[in-house]
């Protein structure tokens, strides 16, 4: 198993909010889920840097939008 290192991660109230909202979602902990969204993170940025896009298809009315990450 990989070293583990210590952070403080300052959110404010609704960021808060979110993450304890998905870890209850979800059944994970917070730890999990930050660690989750850095791994999805990374394979969007991967894809993006090769020049790739970003899209969301609504399967229903048939729609495709692309997400711009800033």
């Amino acid at each position: 198993m990989a070293d583990k290192r210590t952070m403080t991660l300052n959110l404010t109230d609704d960021e808060m909010n979110m993450l304890e909202a998905l870890s209850t979602r979800y059944d994970m902990s917070k730890t999990a889920i930050v660690r989750k969204a850095l791994r999805i993170y990374q394979v969007i940025d991967a894809r993006l840097q090769r020049g790739e896009k970003l899209f969301m298809e609504d399967e229903v009315e048939k729609k495709k939008s692309e997400l711009v990450v800033l």
